[in-house]
């Protein structure tokens, strides 16, 4: 069953989803298309790295905090659950969420409440879940680094995106979509590729998957002349060997 078709059965629902995918693989572009076709379209979408934020921070940035709660919290703080409340989070790379958010995140999505900062009063909240990894979350909980009540809660539903080497069809329509879109952007009116180039693109394996094709693609229409076919040498020297 193709992506397209697994994306369409969830996203006029409420369903936890969860995306899995190598790095660059367009894990957040799925989720915005899951919030885009969905009943919260018109709502917030709020992404968050579960790995980016410090330690110290984790609590207060997720649910909030309360004037005084801590040295420095001068004033009352609503977190991102607050923040997203009626629409959509994506909870990015949630496998290097550190434990003690774990099992503060479970305690949202079963209670859809939170507890912010220096307060004793929960809070409700309507936010739906998205989440996703780049690790092996069935390994990373037979380690004992992810807890497996969570893991449960957010694998509802799964879906796999496989890397830009094994979707080679993909690979010019999202080099089209991308050089539009960066022509538009960086002003630039630049022709299409060229034979070669298209060869050389459906040949590279692109290990940086999504992410390196388009940050290929706006290198390719900043070196481009104006209206004038992509040739082969525009391309990086990796790719064009």
């Amino acid at each position: 069953e193709n992506i397209l078709r697994l994306l369409r059965r969830v996203t006029g629902t409420e369903t936890t989803v969860l995306i899995q995918g190598e790095t660059g693989t367009g894990k957040e572009l799925v989720a915005r298309f899951i919030h885009g076709e969905s009943n919260r379209r018109d709502r917030i979408f709020i992404p968050v790295n579960c790995g980016a934020i410090p330690k110290e921070l984790v609590e207060s940035e997720f649910f909030g905090h309360s004037r005084g709660a801590f040295t420095g919290a001068t004033q009352e703080k609503k977190g991102y659950f607050e923040i997203a409340h009626g629409g959509t989070m994506f909870l990015d790379e949630i496998g290097e969420a550190p434990p003690e958010l774990q099992v503060k995140l479970l305690r949202v999505i079963q209670e859809s409440e939170i507890m912010p900062v220096g307060t004793h009063q929960p809070k409700k909240v309507d936010v739906r879940i998205l989440a996703s990894t780049n690790r092996d979350l069935k390994a990373e909980v037979a380690a004992g680094r992810f807890r497996q009540d969570l893991f449960f809660r957010i694998n509802v539903f799964s879906i796999t995106i496989p890397p830009l080497r094994e979707r080679r069809k993909d690979i010019l329509p999202l080099a089209e979509y991308f050089l539009r879109q960066f022509s538009q952007k960086l002003n630039r009116r630049t022709g299409d590729f060229g034979d070669r180039t298209k060869e050389l693109l459906l040949d590279y394996a692109w290990p940086g998957n999504v992410r390196e094709l388009k940050n290929e693609i706006e290198r390719v229409v900043l070196l481009a002349d104006a209206e004038k076919q992509i040739a082969p040498e525009l391309l990086s020297d990796h790719i064009r060997q």
